[in-house]
Parts: structure tokens; C-alpha cells; sequence
């Protein structure tokens, strides 16, 4: 690591195993092989061996795919290699899980080595629902699940849910989040589902099997910041929710997902993985969405990348205006210029007065935030923020997602 460049000090790994594809999902994966997934664990590891010396990470956070899938002797080898290249000891460690892939053994092993944070993906707790959205697991199963963490000692654990689902009524969605909020986590991470081209629900969509209604979207969005404001949880960003226990000072309720703000905030991050997308030392890195080639490279002791792009300090700024603003407290026009180097009261000033006429955004002496009806809009109004080079689409809209933006290009 050169003397001029510190340690970067967020961590992605993307696993691309799935048991099942599920019916609304994009990202990069594929199904699950012990041949293939040793294969991978092999390049994961030889992959850390490169990045070790310039990372120190005080938040990591392992997506999918289903990370939860590997077994527990394949999690053994990464948490072993992760220990000997200096990787452990995170603030905040993440590990995804599926319901139907948590064992007590499994939680065990991961909660001994420092994993101290489980994204749980739920997604519903209607058996219909599960069924229409090509989830393997039962609603049995996320209880079961959920108690075997909490045994093994994990006392943050997020739950994922999704709503506007085709079938899915208000009354159902209500339950939904009433049975999750019951179950006592510390964070919710809720979505709407969002129909992306070459994915079995997208065509369903296309085919006229189901209309989208927006009026209903947005009611349940109205729904889920109610409910989870009651029940004490913060909005912290668009779709994130978390409890605050009283032991942090600031905008962040105790329990947000540090590695998530690092994103929003304009931070570093060192993705690994097939299609694992990181920022380092002012570069966009994507590896390739690809095991077989990602594991033949990093055989040959090479990084798997895809494309390196600089982007200039304008662009730059721009993406982080953007992705800044899906956070409640917006930006204060002091962190922005002191991560950034640009005044967002001059290069942006038509944007934000955009925003506040369409009653989306709200400007005082100290800082830019979006309304409650802004924020339902936030991937549109970031997209006027970004600057000089093409919107990158793909990564706005996902910025939101439980360690998405980096990763899973990304939690």
C-alpha cells in the first residue's frame, strides 16, 4: 500500500449463489454447486490476499445471492483466511441470510469469528406472496430462523421485506408489518418491488397478468413509515428503519447500517466477488458478473475487473449529491463540501430549487433534505443531481438496497 493512500475501511463481498432464482430479481447469480462453490471460495480468498495490505475495514458486509448458503466448512475457510490477512474485528460485520439456509451451527461459527449483523431476507410473511415471488422458504421458517440467531447471540438483526407486491393487499401488508415488528428486530429494510427487464416478473408485467397501481404503492409506503415510526423505529433512508437505543449522539438512530451510510455519505469501498463494484482512490472498479471467469483469473493471481472508471471530482460530487439524498437528514452543506470539495449552495442550487418548488425538498442556512413525498420520489430527484458524465440508472435506483450500490454492480 503506498504511504500516500489510507486504508480503505469498508468491505463488500458478493456470494452469487442461489438456491432458487426468485421472480423480481436482477442481480447477479447463479445456482448453487459444491464444485463451483469451492471454486469460488478459492478465488474469494485468493482475491483478499491481493486487497489486504490496503484494507483495514471497520464495516463489512457479505451480499448475494444467498452468502448464507456456503457450507459451514466453506465459511470456515473465508473466516480463517480473513483472520490470517488482518480482515477480522469489524464495528460492523453483515452477513445476508436466507430463512431456509440458517443453521445453529452455521450462526454459531459466524457470530464466533465477529459476523455481530444479519440481514434477513424475508421479503413476506404471507405463504401466497412467498409462493408469487419464488422465495424457497416458509413463513415457519423466518421464525425458526430468527430464534436460532438470537440464540447463537446476534442482537442486530435486520429483516427485509417488500411491498407493492402483484396480489398483495393493503390489509396483508399491514399484517406483514405488524408479525415482523412483533418479532422484536433492531432494523427493518422495506422495498418496493421494482420490475426489472429479464426477470420472470417483469414479463408477467409486460403480458398484462397484473397492472401496477401506484395510488396503492404509495399508500403502503404511507403505511410503513406510520407504523414503523410507531412502533420506534427512525426512517433513516428511503427504506431503511432502525431502533435507537440512546447510545449514539447525531442524525443516526443506534442501529443504521454504518455500512450502508458509508455509501450514502460518498465513502471508499473494496468490493470482492464476481460482479462486486468498488470505489477506491477516486475509481469505479467492477469485477466481472461472472464466477467461472472471475475464478479463472484470480487462479492466475489477477484481479477479476471488468472496467476501471475515474471519475472526475464533478461526477463524483454529483453521485454522492445523489445518493446522499436518500437519507433523511439530506446534506448539511458543511459534510458535502468536506467530502466532496464543492459547495453544493453553488453547483446545485438550481436543483435543490427544483426540488423545493415541486415540494420535494426543503432548504434551510444549514443544509438540503427531501420532504416525505420527496423522498418517495428520490431516484428521479437524484438523478438531477448527477453531473457531466451518464446517469448511471441502474446504480441511483439501487443505492437504497441493503448493501447494493458498490456490490452488487453490488447489501
Amino acid at each position: 500500500m503506498s504511504a500516500s493512500h489510507t486504508p480503505v475501511r469498508s468491505l463488500y463481498v458478493h456470494v452469487p449463489f442461489c438456491a432458487a432464482k426468485c421472480d423480481y430479481c436482477a442481480f447477479y447469480s447463479e445456482p448453487s454447486g459444491d464444485g463451483q462453490m469451492n471454486r469460488y471460495v478459492d478465488a474469494l480468498i485468493g482475491e483478499m490476499d491481493l486487497v489486504a495490505p490496503s484494507v483495514k475495514p471497520r464495516t463489512v458486509f457479505f451480499g448475494g445471492g444467498t452468502p448464507s448458503l456456503l457450507s459451514l466448512e466453506q465459511w470456515r475457510r473465508i473466516l480463517e483466511a480473513m483472520e490470517r490477512l488482518d480482515l477480522l474485528g469489524a464495528d460492523e460485520w453483515t452477513v445476508e441470510c436466507n430463512p431456509a439456509t440458517v443453521s445453529t451451527e452455521k450462526a454459531k461459527l459466524l457470530r464466533d469469528y465477529g459476523v455481530n449483523r444479519i440481514s434477513m431476507g424475508v421479503q413476506s410473511l404471507d405463504k401466497r406472496l412467498l409462493d408469487r415471488l419464488g422465495r424457497i422458504h416458509s413463513r415457519e421458517m423466518v421464525f425458526k430462523s430468527y430464534d436460532r440467531l438470537r440464540a447463537a447471540g446476534f442482537d442486530n438483526i435486520n429483516l427485509d421485506l417488500m411491498f407493492a407486491i402483484p396480489g398483495q393487499t393493503m390489509d396483508i401488508w399491514r399484517t406483514t408489518l405488524a408479525e415482523a415488528i412483533a418479532m422484536g428486530s433492531e432494523h427493518l429494510s422495506c422495498y418496493e418491488v421494482i420490475y426489472e427487464e429479464d426477470t420472470p416478473l417483469y414479463e408477467q408485467l409486460q403480458a398484462g397478468e397484473f397492472d401496477v397501481d401506484d395510488a396503492l404503492a404509495c399508500a403502503m409506503h404511507d403505511a410503513l413509515i406510520d407504523t414503523a415510526a410507531a412502533a420506534g423505529f427512525a426512517q433513516y433512508e428511503v427504506a431503511n428503519f432502525a431502533r435507537h437505543d440512546g447510545s449514539t449522539d447525531g442524525e443516526l438512530p443506534s442501529y443504521a447500517s454504518r455500512h450502508n451510510v458509508n455509501y450514502w455519505r460518498g465513502g471508499g469501498c473494496q468490493g470482492l466477488g464476481p460482479s462486486a463494484t468498488g470505489y477506491v482512490d477516486g475509481r469505479r472498479i467492477r469485477n466481472i458478473a461472472n464466477t467461472e471467469r472471475y475464478c479463472e483469473q484470480l487462479a492466475l493471481g489477477q484481479r477479476a475487473h471488468e472496467s476501471v472508471e475515474q471519475l472526475s471530482p464533478l461526477a463524483r460530487a454529483g453521485e454522492t449529491a445523489a445518493f446522499g439524498l436518500r437519507m433523511n437528514a439530506g446534506w448539511p452543506f458543511d459534510v458535502f463540501a468536506q467530502v466532496t470539495g464543492h459547495d453544493l449552495r453553488t453547483g446545485w442550487a438550481g436543483d435543490m430549487q427544483r426540488a423545493v418548488d415541486s415540494g420535494w425538498g426543503v432548504r434551510s442556512a444549514e443544509r438540503f433534505h427531501l420532504t416525505r413525498q420527496g423522498l418517495r420520489f428520490a431516484d428521479t430527484i437524484a438523478e438531477w443531481f448527477i453531473r457531466s458524465e451518464p446517469c448511471r440508472c441502474d446504480i441511483v435506483r439501487e443505492a437504497g438496497r441493503q448493501g447494493v450500490w458498490f456490490g452488487r454492480l453490488a447489501s
